[in-house]
């Protein structure tokens, strides 16, 4: 035991040593890095510089054609942010100048998050700002002059029920509160015009699950092509079909919006401002499942059937909302029929609360 412990303290020792020199060498590759990342940095400065001072002028072209200005003083502010931008580019150059000298003058690295110009690196150890040996520093990125695309996440949710061919919404064999629907996905809103933002095209993908929980103690069968109601033989606590689509929605959205602008971009803001959408969705059925609980001897017994309950594969319909900033009343109605081929048409229809997180 004493020799194996021996051998184990030698061989940490040797670690320890092997560690140390490879630091020493690690470090000054490292420098030697650095410094050839930071003379490459002096070129992206300019680089970054030039493009902020294309769009400015861009910026300034645009005002003097709307007639916000004269030709002498869009002159005078093309020279000024001309004069701002070198002189930019003279005190960030001068920056890595005075870094490179540093590592170039000490053994020592410096701390680099001091400046702008951002840095791809490895590091070894855990320094608690890398992860598996490997640190990454994310370039510094500037805002876009006009972004007419944004996106956000769509969450909707409320009541769901059928409206039956030859029927009134009030015979609905669906309990009114207990059947349901639920939506999650993405939505991208872009501008349609270049210098109005009143009229937007949202469009995206969403998640949807449409419920129907029967009256009566029925449940779902399926009899050959059609999908019937029938009278459950133990007393049910639940019954409840279940169906998924993966949908593809398009809106028009139209509603005021506030303009922001900045020296170097300007945004068009929509947020507590009113909104209307209309459009519609199309999209595929990708699971259809009947929950079932009741007692039967005693016992409790759940059942999950999943099967397909002769309902339509393609889905698609109308929807449309109302919303004062992110909250938004919302409808949607199944022009394709819950189930396919079936003697009577019912159609799904939904009413709920939509969220636009952007």
């Amino acid at each position: 035991m004493q020799i194996i412990t021996k051998y184990l303290v030698l061989i940490i020792l040797g670690i320890c040593v092997m560690q140390a020199n490879a630091q020493d060498t690690i470090q000054n590759n490292k420098n030697v890095y650095k410094i050839e990342t930071l003379k490459k940095a002096k070129e992206t400065i300019k680089t970054e510089e030039r493009e902020l001072l294309k769009a400015e002028v861009e910026a300034i072209n645009q005002r003097l054609d709307r007639g916000e200005i004269t030709q002498v003083e869009a002159s005078k502010l093309k020279k000024e942010a001309a004069k701002i931008r070198a002189l930019n580019i003279e005190n960030r150059i001068a920056i890595i100048d005075n870094k490179i000298a540093l590592l170039e003058r000490n053994d020592e690295g410096y701390n680099e998050n001091a400046g702008e110009t951002s840095v791809l690196g490895i590091s070894i150890g855990g320094d608690g700002s890398s992860f598996a040996g490997f640190r990454i520093k994310g370039k510094n990125k500037h805002k876009k002059y006009d972004r007419r695309t944004t996106s956000d996440m769509v969450i909707a949710f409320g009541l769901n029920n059928a409206i039956i061919e030859g029927e009134k919404l009030d015979d609905s064999p669906y309990k009114f509160g207990g059947s349901r629907f639920f939506e999650i996905g993405w939505a991208w809103k872009t501008r349609v015009f270049k210098n109005s933002n009143f009229l937007r095209l949202k469009y995206g993908y969403s998640f949807q699950i449409n419920g129907l929980k029967p009256t009566d103690n029925k449940y779902f069968v399926a009899q050959g092509n059609q999908t019937v109601l029938e009278d459950f033989q133990y007393d049910l606590s639940k019954s409840k079909l279940s169906i998924t689509n993966l949908v593809f929605p398009v809106h028009f959205e139209f509603g005021p919006s506030k303009k922001i602008e900045r020296d170097t971009y300007f945004r068009y803001s929509t947020r507590k401002q009113f909104k209307i959408g209309v459009g519609g969705y199309a999209g595929f059925n990708i699971g259809t499942r009947q929950k079932l609980k009741y007692k039967a001897d005693g016992n409790r017994i759940k059942d999950k059937i999943k099967r397909n309950y002769n309902t339509s594969n393609l889905v698609y319909g109308l929807s449309g909302y109302v919303a004062i900033g992110d909250t938004a009343l919302y409808i949607k109605y199944d022009l394709s029929p819950i189930f396919k081929d079936q003697v009577v048409d019912q159609n799904n229809i939904s009413l709920g609360v939509r969220f636009d997180m952007d």
